[in-house]
């Protein structure tokens, strides 16, 4: 039975860290996270950092020389050239993590890889089942309002500057619903895993006949 790399996705502000850390914690998972490995690419002396000012200029910097990410996100959330241009500064490094990580973890048998741009990087090829955390579009903007302090249009920019989540519930093995409460979010993990692990046995039987 080979190593399962799950890919879990979703659109921003559906649940994506819920679900991470409750894989975590329940469940002993090991839990890589995209968004840790596209920190690290931006931290002070970095080349990312350093082509993002030689860029837009030192305002984009704390008096620290740590990146401004609020003002960078309002860069980019409003403008699909400029945000294409980052990831292409940042999806090389983060990649790049996620094959050193891995190859650490090649004996553990679930691994779990929170990948909030998991299509748009391409970066299917690196997982073995794709999970999307979903919700209604209301609760999403509403969520994401609360979370990071937006105004309704700030929320929708940032929705509609990512690709739309019914693509990715439309590519996903999974889709977890987060639209109720976390009791019945976690059943569907519980229950996602669990039919998982009954498919992966009924295929390791199948393959020693």
């Amino acid at each position: 039975m080979g190593q399962r790399i799950i890919g879990l996705t979703g659109g921003i502000a559906t649940g994506k860290s819920t679900v991470a850390q409750y894989l975590q914690e329940r469940h002993g998972l090991p839990v890589l996270d995209a968004d840790v490995y596209a920190r690290e690419a931006v931290e002070p002396g970095s080349l990312a950092l350093a082509a993002i000012v030689n860029r837009y200029g030192p305002a984009l910097l704390h008096p620290d020389g740590s990146l401004n990410r609020p003002r960078l996100g309002e860069i980019v959330f409003n403008d699909s050239g400029e945000k294409v241009w980052l990831e292409q500064q940042i999806h090389p490094f983060v990649r790049q993590c996620f094959a050193t990580a891995m190859a650490d973890r090649q004996k553990i048998p679930v691994v779990v890889q929170v990948i909030p741009l998991l299509f748009e990087a391409n970066l299917t090829d690196q997982v073995t089942e794709i999970w999307v955390v979903a919700c209604g579009p209301g609760q999403q903007r509403q969520r994401l309002m609360a979370r990071n302090g937006l105004s309704l249009e700030q929320a929708e920019a940032r929705i509609q500057n990512q690709m739309p989540l019914a693509e990715k519930i439309a590519q996903a093995d999974r889709v977890l619903d987060n639209s109720t409460d976390l009791p019945s979010l976690f059943r569907q993990v519980d229950q996602a895993l669990q039919q998982a692990s009954r498919v992966s046995a009924v295929g390791a039987l199948a393959a020693r006949r």
